[in-house]
């Protein structure tokens, strides 16, 4: 599935992946390739992005706030206060602040 985290300032992240986690206002949740179609409000947390390939850990200075995972390198993580999540047909589009 396609994944897009977009801020206010500029796409932060914009890739296929396996998987997304996410911190939803009634507990965390998952999304796998052909998940149903959501729209949710997310909370302040850090959303998991389970990519396929460490290609993905090349990062330049706009994209400084996405870590990779100290235990796992194929996970990068991002920290949010707040957003927005939909998603259709296999795109995830995160909206966040």
């Amino acid at each position: 599935m396609y994944l897009e985290i977009v801020s206010p300032e500029a796409t932060l992240f914009s890739s296929e992946v396996d998987s997304v986690v996410v911190p939803g206002v009634n507990g965390e949740f998952e999304m796998l390739k052909n998940h149903a179609p959501i729209v949710s409000l997310l909370k302040e947390g850090t959303v998991r992005i389970h990519t396929h390939t460490q290609s993905h850990l090349v990062f330049d200075e706009l994209h400084a706030e996405i870590h990779p995972h100290k235990d796992n390198d194929k996970i990068l993580l991002l920290k949010i206060k707040s957003g927005t999540i939909e998603m259709k047909d296999n795109k995830v589009i995160i909206l966040a602040d």
